[in-house]
Order: structure tokens, then sequence, then C-alpha cells
């Protein structure tokens, strides 16, 4: 595979399957202690991340969960914020300096922190109550991501009774990186023959629903906007008929992202509107995927996760073939803002 180091790539998602015992532990003396509810508290796309996770929580568990914008709730407060609650925050370097500061801000209300962190040595891994380290980069960092957010989400439930299979979701969670990059092979070539095809669009709309649509709205805006500087107009499936369906013409790129979710239907609507207005429409399916030892159950809490995977190779072909390394930038850690 092109750029590929495939023992990395299962070192670090192996590494983040890992920690389920802890993240365990660290959820169940927090509920020991009291915890009444819990915030996910990201920056850019590390808070997208989180989003399948809080989602599930708010969906299925009778557990209170917020996901908020780090800089604002600094600046707005929050009202269900304080000394019961446990607050979540990932970030790849452990150094943002908006999740530094809900960090502090967080820990001054008394709230207990679990950080997601790449580095031991950061600000977001010494300041933490409980931190996570899982070494990790840009091209690998989804996954971990989800995986480690999807572990604290069915602890919370287990805990509480509301999840009954935590246990052998982590067994099925285990073998998930093998199966992920069996996934990554198998869809090699297709991965150029997409990046060949896109590589030249001056913009696409990408839409998704339930747990897909964070992986839509996360590819638009990190991948496609800040690593290729393409214009994208991410828009979720059941908005996709109050807006954005009138820029949709002729030539106009559509990128469909479906999962295994209830939430499946709300794609496959826009899927059917498409055909007929613009011949430039790319659909990215996980039930296309054969995830040996993985159940149904788990296919659909891990939508996200399978297309990361997936994304991760057009993204390596779309940088080499757009001569646009994913590691430039203009202003990112570049220039103060």
């Amino acid at each position: 595979m092109l750029n590929f180091d495939e023992k990395r790539f299962l070192r670090i998602q192996s590494g983040a399957v890992s920690h389920a015992g802890g993240l365990y532990r660290a959820v169940q003396e927090c509920l020991e202690q009291g915890a009444q509810n819990l915030f996910f508290l990201g920056t850019g796309g590390a808070a997208i991340l989180m989003m399948p996770a809080a989602q599930m929580l708010q969906r299925q568990s009778s557990f209170p969960t917020f996901l908020e914008m780090s800089a604002e709730l600094v600046l707005t407060a929050h009202q269900a914020l304080g000394p019961k609650s446990i607050v979540v925050i990932p970030s790849l370097s452990g150094t943002t300096k908006e999740s530094v500061a809900v960090m502090e801000y967080c820990k001054a209300k008394g709230a207990k922190i679990i950080s997601l962190i790449g580095h031991a040595e950061a600000p977001l891994a010494k300041g933490a109550d409980y931190p996570f380290v899982n070494f990790a980069e840009d091209d690998t960092s989804c996954e971990s991501f989800y995986i480690q957010s999807l572990l604290i989400a069915l602890a919370v439930m287990h805990l509480r009774g509301e999840y009954a299979d935590f246990d052998e979701t982590v067994q099925e969670l285990i073998r998930l990186p093998h199966a992920l990059l069996s996934v990554k092979k198998g869809y090699e070539i297709r991965a150029e023959r997409i990046a060949e095809e896109i590589k030249s669009e001056p913009y696409h709309i990408i839409t998704g629903a339930g747990s897909s649509w964070p992986e839509a709205f996360y590819y638009g805006m990190c991948i496609l906007e800040e690593m290729q500087w393409i214009r994208t107009r991410p828009v979720h499936a059941s908005d996709f008929f109050h807006g954005t369906l009138e820029l949709v013409e002729k030539g106009v790129s559509v990128l469909l992202f479906k999962g295994e979710d209830p939430s499946r239907p709300l794609v496959e609507r826009v899927e059917r509107f498409l055909p007929a207005y613009t011949d430039k429409v790319r659909v990215f399916d996980t039930a296309e995927f054969i995830l040996p030892g993985i159940s149904d159950e788990v296919r659909a809490l891990i939508s996200p996760v399978v297309l990361a995977t997936i994304f991760e190779r057009i993204s390596a072909h779309l940088e080499v073939k757009r001569n646009h390394p994913l590691t430039t930038r203009r202003y990112y850690k570049r220039v103060a803002y």
C-alpha cells in the first residue's frame, strides 16, 4: 500500500483497544464518587471524533451527556458542569491551546478529567486525572479516537446496567485492527481510482447521517479543506433537502457516507435523489466490507471507524496525485491567530 506502515497501524489501533480496562476503571471510579454527567470537550477535528460516542449516550442512556465547543464553554460557562462531572478531552498533541484552557477551567470547577492524548509529557497528560496515552499520527488518529471514545460510552452504559455486552464487545474490538488492515488492502486499487477521479474537483458536497455524519464532517473540514485546500460543503443528510439540494447540478461532486446504524435511510434518500441531477455521485458504504469476527451489533457502532480507514487510503493517493502533502499548511500552527 502507498505510504503505509502496516505494523504502525496495528500497533496504534491495538493500543486504543488496550485501554478498554483502564477507561472502564476510570469511569467506574468517577461514578462511584458520585459523577452525575459527562462532557466531551475537544477542539477541531478531535471534537468531531467524539460525536458518535456522545450521540450514543444521549440517545441510548439516561446519563446526561454534553458535547460542547471547548473555547465557547470557557467563555459562556455551563450550568451542569461541576464537581459531579466527568470531562473527556481528546488531543493528539496534548498541547491544543483551547483544550488545555478548557481542562484548567473544568478542573477549577472540580470536574474529573479523562484525557486521550498521544504524548505522555504533554500538558493534557500531566494535568488530567486519568490520562490515556496512545501515540498516533494524523493518518491513524481517527480510528484510535473513535475506538477510545466508544469504549468510554460503553463503559458508562454497562456500569449503569444499560449495556450488557461490554466484555464481549471489547473482545470483538480486539479483532478489529486486523480486520481494518484487510479492508485497507482490499480498497487500495479503488482508493487510487477515486483519488484520480476527484483530484481536480473544485469542491464537494459531503453528506452522512447518524454515526457516519461526524466522519463526513471531519473528512471535509480536516482533510479536504485543511490538508488539501479543497472547498467542501458538509451537510447532514436530514438537512440536505432544506437548502443544499439547490446547489446540485451536473458536474457537482457529492460524496455520500453510509453507515449501518438506524440513520442509514436518511442517506439512502439523498442517494435516490442525486442521479437525476448530477453525474458525480460517489457512495461509500461500510456494509460493503467484510469484517471477520465482528457482529452486526458492533458493526453498527464502528461505521465511522471503517469510513475513516478507507478514506485514509484515498487521502494517501490524493496527496500524491495533487502534489500536495497532507502536512502542508499556510496558516495552521504557522501564523499567529
